[in-house]
Parts: C-alpha cells; structure tokens; sequence
C-alpha cells in the first residue's frame, strides 16, 4: 500500500505540535525553494536549472540518460523535456543520441554550462549556508539529518515501487 487509509471513525489527527512542525516544515520548504529560485535568476538559471547542471557536472563524462534526470529530478519525462529545451536554448545542455539504445537521449553539460556551474555554485553554496544552515546549530542540522533520512527512504520506496 503506497498511501496511508484515513479511518473514518477514528482520524488520527495530528496534534498541535505535530501540525506546527509540519507547518514550518512546509513554510520553510516553500520560502527557502523562493529564495534560492530568486538568488539564481541573477544568473539566468531557476532552481530546477541549477539542480540539472549539478546532476550533470556530478555526472561520469557530465551526461545523464534523460529517464535517469528525471528521476534524480523528481520530474516527469515530459517536464524535463521541456527544462531541457530551454537549457538548449541557452547553451546550457545538449541532447545526444544512446548509441546502445536507439530510443534513450542523453543530457549532455556543455562546456558552457560547464562554465555556467562552476561560477554559480559558489553563490548559490554561500546563500543556501546563509539562508539555512547558518539560522541552525550543528545539533540541529544533525537533527534534520537524522529525522528526514527515514522519510527520505520510505518516500524513495514508495516511487520505485510506482515505477515497477
């Protein structure tokens, strides 16, 4: 079963500290998404932009099968697609053809945006310290470390099982 079956009868609603927490967990979800989105348009890139160039540039021979982005991207086929048209168009990426597989499409990091990353990521590694992990003690980043890696596991099964 991926998704939790409410009991009519008896919800099991989340208390006032459990419904805090998972409110400023979406709060500070949303506004800190807004804030680095913002920060990066100053260089012409989106957050989703910046998220392809580093999976790319993290990549062997900075290229990734355009199914595998996706995936690493929590993004529908269809929506990279479309990320990736536009990242062509700014000479970020390009499209290349699966020599073993002639349906696949790789994504390939231009020297460009190659070049594009390697300015970028220092701005955007000082803004997401400034931003967030200097607003936290270490205890707490560990914390965070601690709580959402079992979410992150189950959530991560819970997809691969939907795509089987």
């Amino acid at each position: 079963m991926s998704t939790a079956e409410p009991d009519d009868h008896d919800p099991n609603w989340l208390t006032a500290g459990e419904q805090h927490a998972w409110r400023m967990h979406l709060a500070a979800h949303k506004l800190l998404e807004h804030r680095l989105d913002r920060d990066l348009q100053a260089f012409g890139l989106s957050l989703n932009d910046y998220e392809i160039l580093v999976n790319l540039s993290e990549s062997p021979l900075h290229r990734m099968r355009m199914s595998d982005l996706a995936d690493a991207t929590i993004q529908s086929r269809s929506r990279l697609s479309h990320q990736i048209a536009r990242m062509e168009a700014a000479s970020l990426v390009t499209r290349e053809s699966c020599p073993d597989d002639r349906r696949g499409t790789f994504a390939v990091l231009t020297e460009h945006g190659w070049d594009t990353i390697q300015r970028v990521a220092p701005m955007h590694v000082a803004n997401v310290r400034y931003h967030f992990i200097d607003r936290l003690t270490p205890e707490l980043v560990k914390a965070l470390d601690v709580a959402y890696t079992p979410v992150v596991a189950h959530l991560t099964r819970l997809r691969a099982e939907e795509r089987a």
